[in-house]
This record gives C-alpha cells, structure tokens and sequence, in this order.
C-alpha cells in the first residue's frame, strides 16, 4: 500500500481557523493515530484525507499522486466511523458485499472478498444476522470487514471503538493492531484516548487547536514530549516551574524549583545551552521512588514528604504526597504506605522531563 502525504493543509470555518498548516507523512504499511482533545482538528483533518471536506489550502498525496481533487468515490479508501454505520434491513453479509456490488464486480469475486474479510474479523458464522442481532463490537467487526473487502489503499477510522464498553475495547484495539499487522494496511486513526493510540500506533500525530503539535513513537512521545501540553496529554505527569541554574561535567542540570535543586538528566547531548533559562520539569508518578529511613542509601535528589492519601489501584498504590514546602505531587508506588507516614521522595534524574511551554 502507498505513503500518504499531507502537505500544508489548512481549513477554515468562517473565523475558526480548524486545521493550522498540517503536514503528515504516512508510512506504507503503518498506522498514524491523530490524537488529541474535542475540537483540535483531528476528526476535520480526516475528512480532508476521505474526500468528505475539501481543504482551504494543501494537498493530499497518496502513492505519489495529487488526490486533493478527487471524489471520495475515486480515492479507494476504506472508512470505520464511530457510530458503526451499519445498514440495519441488510444482514452481516450483504452489509460487506453492499460497496462491492457498487464496483460493479462478479458475484463470485464479491462472495470471495466478503467470506475473506468476515473470516479474517471473525464474523463469517454470523453471516445472515441482521445489526440488531449483533453486539456493539460484533457491528464494529462488520464495518470494519466492509473497510477491508473494498481491498483499499488506506484505511481510515473515526473513533471506532469510543461507542464499546471498557472491557471490549480493550479487546478490540488489540484485534485492530493484530489485523493490521497481518494484512500490512496503511491507516490514519482518531481517538482521543492515549492508551489506545499507544496500543495501535506506529506513530502518533498529537494535535491541539488545529496543530499538530508533536509526531513521533508512542515511546519517544511519551518519555521525550514536546511540550508541557504533550507531557500532560499523553497521561498523569507533574508539572514544576524552574530555572536551569547550572550543568556539572557528566552534563547533567542542576534545575531550582520551589521545592529545591533538582538534578536532570538531558535527553539530547549537553545542553549548556539551557543555563539560565526558565523551564517546566516533568515528573510521571511512576518516575518517583518511595523510601522510608531504613532504606536510604540515595544522597540526590531527595525530598521529604507525607502520605496524604492512598489509592490502590490493583499492581500499584497511588499517593497524594505534600513535600517539604506544600506542594502536593501524585506518585506510584508498588509499596505499602499509610496516610500520615513520612517518606523520602526520591527522583530519577534520567527520568526528568525538560519540558518547553506550551503557549
């Protein structure tokens, strides 16, 4: 399947400037999920992709052609929405074979796509179902076979698991990356969800106010975030103002925030550049390391605090911690503590995010 290519593509709706000059590139054979927040952009920007919406300014490259013109009919595309988009008077076979029949293709070429992709989502033994028989992921099953059997170039999905229970979602994301690596499609996913983009993705384009604000990994998006609003987007961080007022000679910052010195570990070289500057510093709640007194051989990067409150979250525990100072941070912790306990916070200085702001 070919690359996608979006080059400098702009929408606006009267004084609402949607898509801000959004360049993707799409790797043949990968998924790119847009993630972000309602409103910033990233259904919009999918349906420039479709053909549904035609952007003000930009082009839509696909397998090195010019398809910012064509009809959603001409682009080959396969589409999963949220809402299943399932016809209700068909059953699950005709439902697949509809767009087909639409192609103009032999009944024998047409019965051979359908049986392939009910097989291959598991829906061929329901074949003769009708929607209303069928559970809200085995409809999904269906729309996405229906994608599938057009044999299209790229796949697009609209939030197609946001309509399905915790449970079930959890299983279909795994499916959907399962499906994706057997087959090899290119697709461009939606969601608002982190933990779905992470579990689907190739990469992931992070969007905001019609930006796209990082592209990268889920990995690399989640321990190297752009920004303050990437860091707190892709799941719980600690937020700290602070200023860069030194680097020692292993390279490592010396960052005072209202808490005290904290040392970092710079992601990408020495970063001499950076003393003097002001800087957010990220903390994830997994980052932090809780001691007590009997177990403290660590010198750096200490801070006494006390258990406020405690959450078990089944493998782990989640405290409210209020440190020396007042300031109250969210931490994890395999280990047992108890409201009013005293700890010493310990934290990692490889896993201090340098973090710009996201103004």
């Amino acid at each position: 399947m070919p690359e996608l290519f979006l080059e400098n593509v702009n929408k606006r709706y009267g004084k609402v400037h949607a898509v801000k000059n959004v360049n993707i590139k799409v790797e043949d054979g990968k998924i790119m999920s847009l993630l972000g927040p309602s409103g910033c952009g990233k259904t919009t920007t999918l349906r420039i992709i479709a053909g549904l919406t035609s952007p003000d300014e930009g082009r839509i490259i696909l397998g090195g052609k010019d398809i910012t013109n064509l009809p959603p009919e001409k682009r080959n595309m396969g589409m999963v929405f949220q809402n299943y988009a399932v016809w209700p008077h068909m059953n699950v076979y005709e439902n697949v074979a509809f767009p087909l029949r639409g192609r103009r293709l032999s009944d024998i070429e047409i019965d051979k796509r359908v049986k392939e992709a009910l097989e291959l989502v598991k829906m061929y033994e329901l074949r003769d179902r009708y929607p209303h028989q069928l559970s809200g992921g085995q409809q999904q099953r269906v729309a996405l076979a229906r994608a599938i059997a057009v044999y299209p170039e790229v796949i697009l999905l609209d939030e197609p698991l946001s309509n399905l229970d915790a449970r079930l979602r959890e299983e279909m994301r795994v499916e959907i990356r399962e499906l994706q690596k057997k087959l090899k499609f290119t697709a461009v996913y939606v969601t608002h969800d982190q933990i779905e983009a992470f579990t689907i993705s190739d990469k992931i384009a992070v969007m905001s106010e019609g930006k796209i604000i990082q592209v990268g990994a889920p990995k690399e998006l989640y321990y190297n975030p752009a920004n303050e609003f990437v860091a707190n987007f892709l799941g719980k961080v600690n937020i700290m103002d602070g200023e860069v007022v030194s680097i020692d000679d292993s390279c490592m910052l010396v960052v005072r925030t209202y808490i005290g010195n904290i040392k970092a570990s710079p992601k990408k070289g020495c970063r001499e550049d950076l003393v003097g500057s002001k800087v957010f510093i990220g903390i994830r709640p997994m980052s932090f390391t809780l001691l007590n007194g009997n177990n403290l051989r660590i010198e750096e990067n200490i801070i006494n605090g006390t258990i406020l409150s405690s959450m078990f979250l089944g493998e782990l525990f989640e405290y409210k911690i209020e440190l020396e100072g007042g300031k109250v941070i969210t931490a994890q912790s395999t280990e047992e503590f108890k409201e009013g306990n005293s700890v010493k916070v310990h934290i990692n200085p490889d896993k201090v995010l340098i973090l710009a702001s996201s103004s």
